[in-house]
């Protein structure tokens, strides 16, 4: 008994998924497109073309995945930075006083909640109904200006 006679298709796709393992494992989307290349070189095979033809198709579908997507995920990436979240998300944000705030203290309204307040400047008093800029969180007191 000889050895098993597989289709070429069948290596692309074999090819696929073992290009697909790192991606999860790595979660490195250039695998992903190499997994893709491996199937369109599966079709490629399919439709009965041959191993030159299958080979550049791979190469010319990975290559332009890669050339295309990677600059796109780049700019997502860059133009959408990690969200903040609890304290951080407050820094920067504006308040409307609801008690007077100065150095001592105050009471502030805050994403729809009440905070305590005092100014980051000494020399300085918000009145109520005055906006304020949170520019730090102590403890549970707000920095304002």
């Amino acid at each position: 008994m000889g050895p098993v006679d597989i289709d070429a298709w069948v290596w692309w796709l074999i090819g696929a998924v073992g290009l697909g393992i790192p991606l999860v494992l790595t979660a490195m989307p250039e695998f992903g497109m190499f997994a893709v290349g491996a199937v369109a070189g599966a079709v490629t095979a399919a439709l009965g073309f041959g191993v030159v033809a299958q080979v550049i198709v791979f190469v010319v579908v990975s290559v332009a995945l890669i050339a295309v997507v990677r600059p796109i995920a780049a700019r997502h990436r860059a133009a959408d930075p990690a969200l903040a979240t609890g304290i951080d998300a407050l820094k920067g944000r504006q308040a409307r006083v609801v008690e007077r705030v100065d150095a001592e203290g105050g009471r502030i309204k805050l994403a729809g909640e009440i905070w305590s307040a005092r100014a980051l400047d000494a020399t300085r008093t918000f009145e109520p109904g005055d906006e304020v800029d949170v520019v730090e969180i102590e403890g549970a007191t707000a920095v304002v200006i």
